[in-house]
This record gives structure tokens, sequence and C-alpha cells, in this order.
């Protein structure tokens, strides 16, 4: 028999019990849903993690308190809260310190009094603003640009002066007709003049960073006090090749500044756009791993059920083997057609999971404001083990309906 009509008696064969099929299907297409599903929201997620760290600029590298994630360790995550906090004074030594070696070193410091409104006039923002205090260097640490007015300089920062740069998102809510430069606005129960607005940036990991008001960190202390803060030290190396030799600098700064003796621990942790990275794969390859654990047992629950169903149909359709044997068509023809049959059953079910995981998967990255990826990878490692699956399954089943003997096949009842 030609392909061509061996291909074509087993599509037959298939749309004789459609629903049967189509329920056996919904095995394969079940596993490879929940594979293909968590693949792309990763890959979604993690592409854009790897291009949209910008509250890091290029060449940074963070000291702070406090670690980037959580540790389930209680001892060591009591012992990183006993630490002292990283004072003012101890940012701007730690600055002195550093000059000569970078340009760049902004201090941060996150407001944590509740939810955040800015007023003015009659007109206010939703709560929840994100407000920091900070110095001149915030705009080259986070890449940042001012739109109108001006960026903070050192004597405001020297002088403490009540003044603030505000978002887009808040600009367009309280000026909507007006220019806010010289403008006196309410941040937290105090008062600010606005000397300079940012340029809308968009939003990153599904929030928004247009919504961002900072003030010179000196002010910011004074009015919402400094008794439970630890400031964040972000610092830039000139270039990529000084790098390492500016990160080494900076470690003994801050030891210096926080008064380490040799054979003691840092009390204070060291991040980077890479270490952020690598923290975020770890957990992404674990949710990988579950993802194949859980998908893998679908689809070898689905391969049983295609390995049966095909049992049963070489049952139903034995005296149609027999008459086809009779007449002249060889054991080849009947196994290749019953694992063709399998074969296109794993196929479609898996067709069909590959694309309901793709859109579930991009659904929720688009939900979550990030990019829409299709992991073609994936997709073609889907396709391949549904391929090995309809064989593995049908192969057995193809070669009892290719071994019936004809006389017997045809007494069937």
């Amino acid at each position: 028999m030609l392909l061509n009509e061996i291909l074509r008696m087993a599509f037959q064969s298939l749309g004789v019990n459609k629903l049967r099929s189509m329920l056996t299907m919904a095995g394969i297409t079940i596993g490879v849903f929940s594979v293909i599903g968590v693949m792309t929201v990763v890959s979604a997620l993690r592409g854009s993690i790897e291009s949209g760290l910008s509250f890091l600029g290029s060449n940074i590298f963070q000291l702070s308190k406090y670690p980037t994630g959580i540790t389930n360790d209680g001892n060591n995550r009591r012992k990183i809260e006993s630490r002292r906090n990283i004072t003012l004074a101890q940012a701007q030594r730690y600055q002195q310190l550093m000059e000569g070696v970078t340009d760049v070193v902004c201090l941060k410091a996150p407001y944590r009094n509740g939810p955040l409104q800015a007023t003015y006039q009659n007109r206010k923002t939703e709560p929840g603003l994100n407000m920091l205090g900070t110095n001149e260097h915030f705009l080259a640490a986070n890449q940042y640009t001012i739109d109108i007015g001006r960026n903070f300089m050192a004597e405001d920062i020297a002088l403490g002066r009540p003044i603030t740069i505000l978002g887009m998102d808040i600009v367009k809510k309280l000026f909507p007709s007006e220019s806010p430069l010289g403008k006196i606005v309410k941040l937290g129960g105090r008062t600010y003049t606005v000397v300079g607005t940012f340029a809308e940036k968009g939003t990153s990991f599904g929030q928004s960073q247009d919504d961002m008001v900072i003030v010179p960190i000196t002010r910011f202390l004074s009015d919402f006090g400094s008794a439970n803060v630890s400031i964040n030290i972000a610092t830039e190396a000139p270039n990529q090749a000084q790098y390492n030799d500016t990160l080494d600098k900076g470690i003994t700064a801050m030891r210096i500044v926080r008064g380490l003796k040799a054979d003691e621990d840092n009390d204070f942790e060291i991040y980077s756009n890479d270490s952020l990275i690598a923290a975020f794969a770890k957990v992404a390859d674990a949710v990988r791993a579950g993802a194949l654990v859980i998908s893998g047992i679908a689809l070898l629950a689905a391969s049983v059920g295609i390995m049966n169903i095909m049992l049963v149909s070489v049952t139903e359709r034995t005296k149609e083997i027999g008459i086809r044997k009779s007449i002249g068509a060889r054991r080849v023809s009947i196994l290749t057609q019953f694992l063709i049959e399998a074969v296109v059953i794993s196929l479609v079910g898996g067709v069909a999971g590959i694309f309901l995981g793709v859109a579930a998967g991009n659904g929720l990255a688009m939900w979550m404001k990030a990019d829409v990826v299709f992991p073609w990878d994936w997709a073609a490692i889907g396709l391949i083990v549904c391929t090995v699956i309809g064989v593995g399954a049908g192969l057995y089943p193809a070669i009892k309906a290719s071994r019936l003997d004809p006389i017997e096949s045809l007494r069937f009842e």
C-alpha cells in the first residue's frame, strides 16, 4: 500500500470514534499545556528581568543591610535582622572614601510610613507612591532622566532643602494643564517645592516606574526620622573594565565605615544586576523542574491511555484486519497504519497543548506587564516527546495487529 493510502485510512479510523480520540488527545494536551505554559511565563519574565532591571544601572553594585531574597534559615534570618542599620553618617563617610574611585555614589532611603499620597490644592494622587530620600546621583544610578526642570545639586543635599522631583504619573494627576515647576506639593504631611520632573519611563514587572518621587535624603530623614532607616548605597564603576576593582575598593571602604576587624565577616549585603538575575534563575529552575515532573506524570498517564485505546481499536477491527490481510495487505502496512494513528493522536494533542500553553502563559505574562514570547525550543521538544510517546504507546498494539492470523480474524465476531 502507498503511504498516502495508509495515512488516509488511519485518519478515517480516528474519525469513526471522534469522542474517544478527542478524550485520548486531552491527556496529552494537559501534559504539554502544563509544561509549555510554565516555560512561556518563565521565559517571558526572565527576558523582562534581564532587559528591565532599571533600578540598578550598568556597572553598578549595591550595598545594603538586607539581602535581595528571603532566607528560610531561621538562624541566618535572625543574624541579618540583628545587623546595625547603615546610617546617613556611615553612607556619607563611604562616599568620601570612594572619591577618586568613582563619581557616582547614590544614597537611598525608602519611605516606610504607610501608603504615600501627593496633594496639590484640591487635587491628589492615589495612595501608594514610591518615595525615596536620595542624593544628586539618583538619575545616573537608576537610569532616570529629567523631563523639565533640574536635578538635585550637592548643595541641596548639604542644606536639606525642601524640594522634590516628581514622576510623570504624579505630574499628570496633579498638574494636568499647568507646569509643576515652582509649585508646592504635600507629601506625607510635609511640603516640598517642585524643581523638576522625570521623563516618562513606563512599567517594569507590572509596576509603574512613573509614580516615583524623590527628595534630598538629608531633608527626608529630618522630616520622617532616621531611627529605623537603613541607607542603601549604589555605586557605579567608571566602566566595565574597572568594575571588579571598584567593587573591591567599595567593600573595603564599607568595612572601614562599619568598623569591622580583619577577622569579622561583612555585616552588609552586596548585589548587582547579575546577582539578581542569578537569584531569579534559581527560582525559575525550581519552577521548571516542578513543571517537568508534573508534566511527565501527566504524559505517562496519557501514553497508557493511548496504548489502551489502540488495543481496544485492534480488538474492534480484528475482522477488518483479517479482510485486508486476505486480499494481500502486508504486515508492515497494518503496523504502519496503527502506528500512524497513535502518533497522530499524540501529536494533535501536543499541538493543542502547545498553543493553549503559549496563549495562557503569554496571557499571564501580559497581565504582569512582561514581554510576549514563544518558546520555540520547548515547543520543538514537546513535538518530539509527543512523537516518541505516540510511537512508544502505539508500537505494541500495532505489532499485535500486524501479527493477527487472517483466518482467525475473519472468524472473529
